[in-house]
């Protein structure tokens, strides 16, 4: 018996509950993190002085973010494969740029920890020295993004051409709001502006009714799921913090 025997028809990875828990929380994630740091100024220094004066807010904050982006790989291929069935061009595309950009925003989410770390062990002026002095540095990730930008803007038109959100003014309006995530500042120690707040408000608008319509398209998970889910989520934390 073959792989493709044995496989049933119907399996699609990463699953139902999976691109409907990263529709709906992966971008509730991103705009809470974007608006957990709308006081503080845009860029690195200013970045740096807020996690001096409000470490758990700021960490918070960041966190928030960079679950939200890994969050959103599960949402993509659920956006991808919708646009697939008719539009196979425009899923490859977008769904690829996309996920790449994800990819990079998850190597500066990295950056952005030793950064907040360095506050903590070598003081604030020391981190902002060494963050000006290295900003810009070369890294394998530099050259996605272009993908980070365009990205979803042309995963948006693929979606408008497929009528993955719907006919008529709606869901137009929808892809429109999809295509918003491309003015998300991206980089090192990015603030919240305007547009961050404009491109993680039209991500949720995009995305978490397709979310829940998701959710609500097969049976509930089983009651024994939520409790090992929550077991292992503790576990996976304390393994993580023993190192």
């Amino acid at each position: 018996m073959t792989t493709t025997e044995r496989t049933s028809p119907a399996f699609r990875f990463p699953g139902r509950l999976a691109e409907g828990a990263g529709l709906v929380l992966g971008p509730a994630l991103i705009l809470a993190g974007v608006l957990l740091r709308v006081e503080f100024g845009d860029f690195f220094p200013e970045q740096l002085a807020a996690f001096a004066g409000s470490p758990v807010l700021m960490t918070a904050s960041y966190s928030a973010f960079v679950a939200g982006v890994v969050l959103l790989w599960p949402a993509v291929a659920a956006v991808t494969r919708r646009i697939g069935a008719s539009r196979p061009g425009w899923a490859m595309w977008g769904g690829g740029l996309v996920t790449a950009g994800l990819f990079a925003r998850v190597f500066h989410a990295g950056v952005n920890h030793l950064a907040f770390q360095l506050v903590d062990v070598e003081g604030l002026e020391a981190a902002r020295r060494a963050v000006r002095d290295q900003y810009g540095a070369f890294h394998v990730f530099q050259p996605l993004n272009l993908a980070v930008f365009s990205g979803w803007t042309v995963l948006a038109l693929g979606a408008w051409r497929a009528g993955v959100f719907g006919a008529g003014v709606t869901g137009t309006a929808r892809c429109v709001a999809l295509g918003l995530m491309s003015a998300m500042p991206l980089g090192v120690l990015k603030g919240t502006g305007p547009m961050s707040i404009v491109a993680a408000a039209g991500l949720c608008v995009a995305l978490v009714p397709l979310g829940v319509t998701v959710l609500k398209a097969g049976p509930a998970p089983r009651w024994w799921t939520y409790p090992l889910a929550v077991a292992l989520g503790v576990g996976a934390v304390l393994l993580g913090t023993a190192g």
